[in-house]
């Protein structure tokens, strides 16, 4: 499927939905694994005094206790040492039902259900209105929901609207024409070989750069292609390849579907790893058009690049460059009928969400079925709720902010982030690993933090976006190639500091090193990450602990390679570089011992950025709670320390259940580690959870003091 590059890299909390299987390599990531918003049923609110149960539904942000975290949803039983995610979590955890559209459940997916509710209120209630002024952002919005949910007028359709697409590609009978039509599929649906996109520069952050990396592939990564722990998959991938193309009408689709198969295994194999795809230094590659074409034959680079409208330009960003003429090579051997059939299926499998029932359910049953364990498909509501929201992202979430994002929460969250960079600097100063010139550039970058909280100070123009209310297909297209023309339109103009890469109502946050900003939208300063009647050192242990994640993206082993401007580039001395590098090695050894299912462990050397963010989130917010004490001692609360309190407030925010199918697709493909060791890891390294909880030597997760890893 074909992904776009977007930006430069980033580091948060969560993986944007579908970021997890993009081939392109691109740094984008969040501090949640998925960032789907899926809906709630509207009406009732959190119980008074008391955790919100499993399929608590509501517009009202759920209530976590009397000061912010349930005590009864602990698991006694258990010692902290031995699982704190189950101390803290555990009853709570047993009792979480993963609804039956879902793949995961739990705190960030019950925010995000909350989110989506509140925006079913905000959407039906334009489309009840008769005022809406023509071609306004909410009528827009209107019928956005309204063309998404016609499903008499697009079962009506069923197929027709792809015809001229697949026209096109029985046409396209030579590389050439192929090569020209992958550059076409930029802002519309098909796919290609290779993602282009517009990102920010990163060794020259004040301006835009065309980037390009492998694609190529439908399934998540190179490893469900080439690791026989995955060999169902790839099995069951063929048979919705053949599928599709049978729903077309494309001539021989079993023999075509083998053929598809093969040749993808063939650029997965060409692919690199994704723990390579992080390294910030290694996916920085200039080039030329004419230099890629001279390293990288057989393939028409000018062709593409024409037909994707970049053909003007003078300089862009190889991320694999090593993968490109192999991809190229495989293209070029590639017989013309199968690179058509190929083309035909994934234009097929792009659209396939804004067409009949039985595109869209074949879809759903392989991608989100078999892929990832989800039993049931969302009702069509559901997903017009969440295709009329992310169709006008900004628009929608200007109405989400007037509603539901008080000034209050902005005030707060600002001490909050001034006094967990006061709590960093701190530690920088005190670091015995890192000298005094090293240190003060990292005091400078600190200092050159830009913050973003709730929502942007300009809102996204959606004047030349159309949409109609009798055609979902139509207004899909549209939609790409506005968003495209927006990418084109940036080139030779100065970066945009003031843009947001998230919408208010999206439940995570972000850090962007080549803006070196911390963004945090409105919808995840709520229970159980932020609650300003709760206990402070509960909401230090979230949402300060989420501030600290994201300060330490830009001190982790890739966020640590550009400087306070953005500006990638080496600012450590040899010997600090030397230590960081021992520190982080050490910490990578530790997760890379965990495994949440048997035979698939997490991957240290991919979780790596996400693993330091969480241990920065936890020392960082821990001190910065201290700080906030001013001297005074810590109130005891249900005969709970404050210490006690800050880890569990850290613990509950990672209170999360999954299927099966999806946990493995996680750790094969996601940047961050399963929800049960973002707790249990960062916290083993921290003296003071030893000191809370008493945790001696022979506790399961004990580390000597020698052996815990303290970064920032």
């Amino acid at each position: 499927m074909k992904k776009l590059l977007i930006g430069a890299a980033v580091g948060a909390l969560l993986l944007p939905a579908g970021m997890a299987a993009a081939q392109d390599g691109h740094d984008h990531a969040c501090v949640d694994e998925s960032c789907t918003v899926v809906e709630l049923f509207h009406g009732a609110s959190a119980p008074e005094g008391g955790a919100a149960p499993a399929g608590w539904v509501g517009t009202d942000a759920p209530k976590y206790g009397d000061w912010g975290f349930d005590l009864s949803g602990r698991d006694t039983s258990v010692a902290p040492g031995d699982s704190f995610f189950r101390y803290a979590n555990g009853t709570a955890f047993d009792k979480l039902q993963i609804p039956s559209d879902r793949t995961s459940y739990g705190s960030f997916p019950l925010l995000r259900e909350l989110s989506d509710n509140r925006m079913k209120a905000l959407i039906q209630g334009l489309v009840a209105r008769k005022d809406l002024a023509a071609g306004s952002d909410e009528a827009k919005i209107a019928d956005a929901y309204r063309s998404y949910i016609d499903e008499a007028r697009i079962e009506q359709l069923d197929a027709q609207p792809l015809q001229p697409y697949l026209t096109a590609i029985r046409a396209a009978d030579t590389h050439e024409k192929i090569a020209a039509y992958m550059g076409q599929t930029q802002g519309r649906v098909g796919s290609s070989f290779f993602g282009t996109g517009i990102t920010i520069d990163q060794k020259q952050p004040t301006r835009y750069v065309v980037s390009a990396g492998q694609s190529g592939i439908g399934l998540p990564n190179r490893d469900y292609y080439l690791d026989a722990r995955f060999a169902d998959k790839k099995d069951k991938y063929q048979a919705y390849i053949e599928r599709m193309l049978t729903n077309i009408g494309w001539a021989d689709p079993a023999g075509h579907a083998a053929a598809i198969v093969a040749l993808e295994t063939k650029i997965a194999e060409a692919h690199w790893t994704p723990i390579e795809n992080r390294d910030r230094d290694k996916t920085y590659n200039e080039y030329t058009i004419q230099t890629l074409a001279a390293e990288a034959p057989g393939f028409d680079w000018n062709g593409y690049f024409n037909a994707a409208g970049l053909g003007s330009i003078d300089r862009l960003i190889v991320r694999q460059n090593t993968a490109m003429p192999k991809i190229a090579a495989i293209f070029a051997a590639a017989p013309i009928d199968t690179l058509q059939a190929w083309q035909a299926f994934h234009t097929t499998d792009d659209a396939a969400g804004s067409l009949s029932k039985r595109f869209s359910d074949a879809q759903w049953e392989f991608r989100s079925r078999d892929l990832s364990g989800q039993p049931e498909q969302r009702s069509r509501e559901k997903r017009a709720i969440s295709f009329a929201e992310g169709s006008l992202g900004e628009a929608a979430g200007r109405l989400y902010v007037a509603e539901y994002f008080p000034a209050e929460s902005k005030a707060k969250m600002e001490e909050l982030v001034a006094n967990l960079r006061i709590a960093l600097s701190h530690r920088i100063d005190n670091l015995t690993w890192m000298g005094t010139e090293t240190k003060a550039a990292a005091q400078e970058k600190l200092r050159k933090f830009t913050v973003k909280i709730g929502y942007p100070d300009k809102w996204r123009d959606y004047s030349a976006l159309e949409v109609r209310a009798d055609d979902l297909f139509g207004n899909t297209q549209r939609l790409g190639q506005f968003q495209w023309n927006y990418q084109l339109n940036r080139l030779n103009k100065p970066v945009d500091k003031a843009e947001w890469g998230m919408t208010p109502q999206t439940v995570n946050a972000y850090y962007n090193s080549a803006n070196n900003e911390i963004v945090f939208p409105a919808a995840i300063l709520q229970p159980p990450f932020f609650d300003p009647n709760a206990d402070a050192a509960v909401n230090y242990g979230g949402i300060g602990g989420v501030i600290g994640h994201e300060i330490g993206h830009g001190f982790d082993d890739q966020g640590s390679k550009s400087d306070g401007d953005g500006v990638l580039r080496n600012w450590w001395t040899d010997e600090d570089k030397a230590n960081f590098k021992g520190l982080t090695t050490r910490l990578g050894a530790q997760y890379d011992q965990f495994e949440p299912l048997p035979g698939h462990p997490v991957q240290g050397g991919l979780t790596m950025g996400e693993n330091i963010g969480d241990a920065a989130g936890t020392a960082v917010g821990l001190e910065a709670y201290h700080l906030s004490l001013a001297g005074k001692p810590a109130p005891v609360i249900d005969g709970t320390t404050g210490d006690q309190r800050f880890f569990y407030g850290w613990a509950q925010v990672w209170q999360s259940k999954y299927r099966e199918e999806a946990l493995k697709q996680q750790i094969a493909t996601d940047p961050h580690s399963p929800a049960e060791f973002r707790v249990i890891g960062p916290v083993r390294n921290v003296d003071a959870w030893y000191e809370a909880f008493d945790v001696k030597p022979g506790s399961k997760y004990y580390l000597a003091p020698e052996d815990r890893v303290r970064i920032w």
